[in-house]
Order: C-alpha cells, then structure tokens, then sequence
C-alpha cells in the first residue's frame, strides 16, 4: 500500500543551516498494515509524513501509494489517497464552519463536485450515524460550530473526518500529544477501532513508547533520517519500554535523549 524507495530530503541545503532530514528511507507497508513510528527530536519522524503528504518535495528517490508513484503530485493532488490527522487539534477542521459543513467538505475529498444541494437529508443522516460512534453527543449538534468544541472533541472529530473515505493510506501525526491523558485515551481508542474495522493501511507517529508498543502490528524506530529498528508481530508484542531503549543504544551507538519519550 505504500512504498518509498531510497527517500532523501535535506533542508536548507548548500548553507550553514543544512539539515540533512531523511537519508535514504526505504520501507513498504502493506495492505492493512498499523505502523508505530518513533524517534528522537529531528530523528526525520514528521518530515517522513511530509514527503508522503506532498507537502515538500522530496530530493531522490520514490514514493507509491498503493502501486500509483506520486512522487512528483503536488500535496492536493495526494489528497484523495490520504487521511491525516495532526497534533494540533485547530489544524484538521474550520473553525468557523458547522460540524456538518467540515464533514460535507471531507466527504467530498477526491470527488467530482456538482451543482446539487449542498448537504441534503441523506447526507446529514449518514453524519448524524457516524458522529454517534464517537459517543461524545456530537451527533446532536450538526449545526454548531467546530471552533466552539473542545480539543478532544474536535480531534475526534477530524480522525472521524480522515476515514470517511476509507483513503488508502491514514497518517496520524501525534495526533494525541496536546490532549490530556484520559482524551488521548479516547482518542486512540477511536484510532484503533476504525483502523480495525475499515481495514485501514496507517502510519502513526508518536513520542510515547507504550503507546508505540500497544497499538499497530509493526513499530519502526528512527534516528538521523534513518529507520534503525523494525519490528513487528509477536515480536512486538513482547517489547518493553526497555527493550527499545536498549535497541536504540544497539542500532544508533548512542542513548535515547528524549524527554518527552522517556516521561511518558
């Protein structure tokens, strides 16, 4: 489902702020496959979501999206094969727009546009369905506006957004780390239950090792642009928090500086 062949990316590139981001990333995920992906600051984690996503373009190399090379498609032209769902929770909604209207929006990604009704009843049933599975009372308020909801709900709300379509590939960029414990709980919960049932092919970045070890069937670790460590099945079912610390040590030379990680 997706596949990036020899990716590199430097940023800043020929000046004294040259960054080299991804140093020649291969990794193929396949249909239905829930990947953890973890890493220290700067270890090239986010900028990997980016160069799938067409926000930057890549140096070299190749990226697939379920046998279709979208290396050179700009980001909106990626958008009908991708759901993603960021850190911030302000950035996956319009604030100033009704939960049926961000959710009209999301329906129609990668579709032809008519000059029909904008949301008709139909329509406005299958949200009022889908809100309910969210168990957060959302499908009572279709008419209010997103920005008066709180950040767990409107996270939920944008997750919800992201696999109404079932896109071929999910990214989700800590997409809990500015939530608080019992929301990013929830959160996740949701995560795994729709991946789960649309059989969704997801790559999900986060800071937290437990959770990495949890949730997914496989886990790749990165560090300088590089995936040093990848492990899936029941393999990674039996890893501990130590064990990653002691592979990072193994495969890197150096310890895990990450303050974030390791309080968590």
């Amino acid at each position: 489902m997706l596949e990036l062949k020899n990716v590199h990316k430097t940023f800043n590139k020929g000046t004294v702020n040259e960054k080299k981001a991804l140093n020649g990333i291969n990794l193929t995920l396949e249909d239905g496959d829930f990947v953890t992906v973890i890493g220290g600051n700067g270890a090239g984690k986010s900028t990997m979501l980016n160069m799938i996503a067409g926000v930057f373009p890549i140096d070299d190399g190749n990226i697939l999206i379920d046998g279709v090379d979208v290396t050179k498609l700009p980001e909106h032209k990626r958008a009908k094969y991708l759901g993603r769902v960021f850190q911030d929770p302000m950035l996956g909604t319009s604030a100033d727009m009704w939960i049926e209207e961000n959710m009209a929006l999301a329906n129609r990604r990668g579709k032809s546009r008519t000059l029909k009704w904008a949301i008709n009843h139909k329509e406005r049933e299958y949200f009022k369905s889908l809100l309910s599975e969210l168990d957060l009372g959302l499908e009572n308020r279709l008419s209010t506006k997103v920005g008066m909801l709180s950040g767990g709900q409107r996270q939920a709300l944008t997750l919800l957004m992201a696999v109404m379509n079932k896109p071929k590939l999910l990214l989700l960029d800590e997409h809990t780390a500015a939530l608080d414990p019992k929301t990013a709980a929830r959160v996740l919960e949701l995560s795994d239950k729709f991946i789960a049932e649309e059989h969704l092919t997801a790559l999900m970045v986060t800071h937290n090792m437990k959770d990495a070890i949890t949730h997914g069937n496989r886990l790749i670790m990165m560090n300088n642009g590089k995936i040093i460590f990848d492990v899936k099945g029941e393999e990674k079912k039996k890893l501990t928090v130590e064990d990653l610390l002691a592979a990072f040590s193994k495969s890197s030379g150096s310890e895990f500086v990450n303050d974030r990680a390791l309080l968590n």
